[in-house]
């Protein structure tokens, strides 16, 4: 039995403490740092922009998304990145104070997960914003990666885009596996969750 005046956090490792921060604050840095270079190398969104690495299938094309996915709630910016601030606080709170870090893939998806947050709340703050640019683009996040087929073009999305998206895929997995792993626990009675 658990000590009642030790923290809830007391299992959580120092070491999946730096994993976790390797692959936040790591993918984080990544996902910036392209979007920098893409957006200093190709300039911002224009017509006939795009840099074909595998023609006419894989791409970089600047884009600016003013909504959230696929460009969805434009103009709402602001609203996302108070929701974004919250779910890394969240994820935050789960992992180290109610020590879901001690599962090492947990923490690793939610890395993800972080990352991705970072990222794109620094351009929904406006940090990447000047003012010679539109308006809107003060609240929007900076997007590179083109993907086409047969004539269907992907929206564009980042890095931090496909770290949220790993991350939740990884949450999808571990829900899936401990479930089975719980339900093969015990055959003859149901696990309520």
């Amino acid at each position: 039995m658990k000590d009642a005046s030790a923290g809830p956090d007391d299992s959580v490792s120092l070491r999946r403490l730096v994993v976790f921060w390797v692959i936040a604050a790591g993918g984080c840095a990544i996902d910036l740092l392209t979007k920098h270079w893409v957006f200093g190398w190709r300039g911002m969104p224009r017509a006939q922009n795009e840099w074909w690495i595998w023609e006419p299938f894989v791409g970089i094309e600047t884009a600016v998304n003013t909504g959230a996915l696929f460009g969805l709630g434009s103009g709402l910016g602001p609203i996302f990145a108070v929701l974004s601030m919250a779910a890394a606080l969240g994820i935050l709170v789960w992992l180290f104070y109610y020590g879901g870090a001690r599962d090492r893939w947990l923490t690793m998806a939610l890395a993800c997960v972080v990352a991705g947050i970072a990222g794109n709340l620094y351009d929904r703050m406006g940090l990447w914003w000047q003012p010679h640019m539109p308006v809107e683009w003060g609240s929007a996040v900076r997007d590179w990666i083109l993907l086409r087929y047969r004539g269907y073009t992907w929206p564009n999305f980042n890095i931090a885009d496909s770290l949220l998206v790993s991350g939740a895929a990884m949450l999808l997995w571990h829900s899936i596996t401990q479930q089975h792993s719980l339900n093969s626990a015990d055959d003859t009675e149901p696990v309520a969750l």
